[in-house]
Order: C-alpha cells, then sequence, then structure tokens
C-alpha cells in the first residue's frame, strides 16, 4: 500500500556551516511513526503524536544551529491518517502550554522568520556573503506553521528527493553576493507566504509531519493542545499531548 508524504515548511531541511565556508548545506529530517511516542492518540482513524525539542545539544544536532537560542522552540507533530476523513490543523487554536501552565500561541512564519534573521546576524559568525547564503536557505527549510507539501510520491521515493532537494540547496546557496540582503528579505517573505500551508489537508492514508514553532520564551514544554478539524464533515477534535 503507497503512502504519500507531507512536509511541514515546504520541505523540512537541517542548514550547517561547514567549517568556514560561505555556502550552506542541507539534509532531511528523520522522523518516527507515531505508534513510536507515549502521547500518541487515536482520533477519527488516525495517530497523532509531538515530540518537543527543548534541549540546547539536541536541538543543534537538529537543525544545525541554536533555535532555542533564536527565539524558537520547535515541536514536531507526526501523523499517521488511517481514517476516512481528510484532517486539517487549526493553527489559531493550537497552543504549548509550559511547565507553569502558561499557554504560548504558534508562531507566525513572519515571525519565525526575523527572529531567525536577527540571531543570525547577533549570534551566528557569517564570513562575507554567508548570511544571504542563510536568508535564502531558510526560506525552504525552517520556517512558518505548515503541513505541506512533497507529495503523490511513497515514503522511500519522497525521501530521496528531499535529499535531492536539500544537496541541490547547499550547491546553490551563499557565497559573496547570493542575494542582495533586502531583496532576500522581501523574497523569502513572500516564499513563505506562499508556502504557508496551515489549511492543507492531511488526506486519508497519508503520513505527514513537521514542526510547529512557538515563542522562545517558553522556556519548557508541558503539553501540546493541538486542535484539528475533519474537512469533509467540519467535527473538530482537541487533543492534548502530554510530553
Amino acid at each position: 500500500m503507497k503512502r504519500y508524504i507531507y512536509m511541514l515548511l515546504s520541505s523540512i531541511f537541517v542548514i550547517y556551516s561547514a567549517g568556514c565556508s560561505t555556502s550552506y548545506k542541507a539534509k532531511p529530517l528523520p522522523f518516527k511513526t507515531p505508534a513510536s511516542f507515549e502521547n500518541v492518540v487515536n482520533i477519527a482513524g488516525a495517530q497523532i503524536a509531538a515530540k518537543a525539542f527543548i534541549e540546547q545539544k539536541e536541538t543543534r544536532e537538529a537543525f544545525g544551529f541554536d533555535i532555542l537560542g533564536a527565539g524558537m522552540l520547535p515541536v514536531q507533530v507526526v501523523f499517521d491518517n488511517q481514517g476516512p476523513h481528510s484532517l486539517e490543523i487549526v493553527a489559531q487554536q493550537t497552543f504549548l502550554e509550559d511547565q507553569k501552565g502558561n499557554l504560548w500561541p504558534v508562531l507566525s512564519s513572519q515571525t519565525a522568520y526575523e527572529r531567525a534573521a536577527k540571531y543570525s546576524k547577533t549570534k551566528e559568525i557569517f564570513k562575507e556573503g554567508a548570511y544571504s547564503g542563510f536568508l535564502g536557505a531558510a526560506a525552504g527549510s525552517l520556517l512558518g506553521a505548515a503541513v505541506g507539501i512533497v507529495t503523490g510520491e511513497n515514503v522511500a521515493e519522497a525521501a530521496g528527493k528531499g535529499a535531492a532537494v536539500g544537496a541541490a540547496a547547499g550547491a546553490t546557496l551563499g557565497g559573496a553576493g547570493a542575494y542582495a540582503s533586502d531583496d532576500a528579505r522581501r523574497s523569502i517573505t513572500s516564499d513563505l507566504r506562499e508556502k504557508s500551508l496551515q489549511n492543507r489537508a492531511i488526506e486519508p492514508k497519508d503520513l505527514a509531519y513537521g514542526f510547529l514553532f512557538f515563542p522562545g520564551e517558553a522556556g519548557s514544554a508541558k503539553q501540546l493542545r493541538l486542535q484539528i478539524q475533519e474537512k469533509d464533515t467540519s467535527v473538530v477534535h482537541v487533543l492534548k499531548l502530554n510530553f
């Protein structure tokens, strides 16, 4: 039986610098099925689970830089939709609860982009042209709270294509004059808007995964309050996934 794979954030790539190079390489980020998580829940025939990335070492290994220091707390969400309904994340009603009981909303694509851009300028060491390369890579990799987009492939084929796309990104981004910063900012903001797939449905028999980004100010993660809607029936499910 074929499964199709969606990748949150257009494609999920890890960006990292190679020594003192002015270019960046990318690689797909692996994931596990919902059944392998302790907090897996079943709704409408679908299994859904989540994992919060709250340890600096783990996030550096996963994303290639200190994303927590950039002000973003990533939560990976995985779906295995074996039910009859198309499912959608209701981002406006999805929250992260910290250890103090505070609720935090999902960061918008624009806010996440601004935080990553600001961090890369002030905390990371970039040679000439490398920052522009980072901006270009960021557009297709880390930012936004979205579900989407590689479709029509089985898992193995999609993963292989993701690796190829990542290699191409690493080969073409970076270097002096790769982008003018202002042009890159405008282009990436537009790209993020176009690739924002918060309302993209997870179809029956689909396997979907990716990240939601919450404010780093949360500092901890106790529970993900995730609202899911059945697209065809408008039935709403509220999931509480404990970490």
